[in-house]
């Protein structure tokens, strides 16, 4: 069984590293999953009988590592997703785009459609049937030739929504295989860096971070070493 690294657990959080490539939930592939894997860990290492209870609160892309917390009551389930749903649940991502943005920070607002059968997602106009808003805010942190390394704040969860929003404005994530003009074999260059909220029952702010690892494209950037 694949070992998941766990940053922080508790009585009603697990925190963890995805590793990228790793789906989040099952699908139709029928491919291991995160949610899966750790189920399988918790049964095991507190010997639990039936079936284990673990709240599936975010997502990320198949593609895409790094930070994730999961819920192991329902009671924690339920108001981390009340805090995404008022938004002060927070995900900070560091991506390493295609070319240097003219402005050091921006915001990117655009209307998403997803196709179900292609699982490929487009920018569509707001009057387009099923179109939902997608927000994010960028901070250029260092561009290192034909590549710059930022930090995204999402404010909203659209399906490949980072991918798609840089890609819109020709400025297209490394390594992504979807949505930008990469060699094959390349990994993306996208990991869920941090995220902040309350604990459900403690109240408390916490905040969590992953490791980037010191590889291409990410070792082109002093920023993060």
């Amino acid at each position: 069984m694949k070992t998941i690294p766990i940053i922080y657990e508790d009585n009603h959080l697990l925190v963890v590293n995805k590793p990228p490539n790793i789906l989040t939930q099952g699908d139709r592939t029928g491919d291991i999953d995160m949610l899966t894997l750790l189920k399988q860990d918790l049964k095991k290492r507190y010997d639990k009988p039936g079936n284990v209870y673990l709240g599936l609160i975010h997502r990320l892309d198949r593609p895409v590592g790094g930070v994730m917390v999961f819920a192991k009551t329902s009671k924690a389930a339920s108001r981390l997703s009340d805090q995404i749903r008022r938004n002060v649940f927070q995900k900070t991502y560091m991506a390493v785009i295609h070319g240097n943005p003219l402005k050091k920070r921006g915001r990117l607002t655009h209307y998403l459609v997803k196709d179900k059968r292609t699982n490929i997602v487009s920018t569509v106009r707001k009057s387009t049937e099923k179109a939902k808003k997608a927000i994010l805010e960028y901070e250029l942190m260092e561009s290192a030739q034909d590549f710059s390394l930022v930090k995204i704040n999402l404010h909203t969860g659209r399906p490949h929504q980072i991918r798609v929003q840089f890609s819109t404005i020709g400025h297209p994530l490394y390594g992504d295989q979807k949505y930008g003009r990469n060699k094959k074999g390349r990994q993306i260059a996208l990991v869920s860096e941090q995220i902040s909220f309350e604990h459900p029952t403690l109240k408390e702010e916490m905040s969590f971070s992953s490791n980037i690892k010191k590889h291409k494209p990410w070792d082109k950037f002093h920023t993060l070493f």
